[in-house]
């Protein structure tokens, strides 16, 4: 039987879900899935300094999960398609079900 998952594609899988197995990123990641916000408005809207922000959104746009556009000096950022609000949705739908739903699929 062929593996569903070779290595070559668990691991960058694996790390895209250790990224947003962080709190504060993930935090950040789904203030950008419904808006283009400056590292700023992040900031303020999450209660974080710009540089902590500034740190992890370096980390998420080299793990291809959000994507930065220039507008002149500002810089806005964005979830980087729609796989990941897809996915992010799924599974805020998925924690939000109660325990009894769950059971009801099996």
């Amino acid at each position: 039987m062929t593996p569903l998952l070779d290595d070559e594609r668990a691991a960058p899988l694996a790390d895209l879900f250790r990224l947003l197995g962080d709190p504060t990123r993930l935090r950040i990641v789904l203030a950008c899935v419904h808006d283009r916000l400056s590292v700023g408005a992040i900031a303020e809207s999450l209660g974080l300094s710009p540089s902590l922000v500034s740190h992890h959104l370096r980390l998420l746009r080299a793990a291809r999960i959000v994507r930065a556009e220039r507008e002149g000096k500002q810089v806005f950022y964005a979830a980087a398609d729609m796989h990941i609000s897809t996915m992010l949705a799924g599974m805020l739908e998925h924690v939000s079900e109660p325990a009894g739903e769950l059971q009801e699929h099996v």
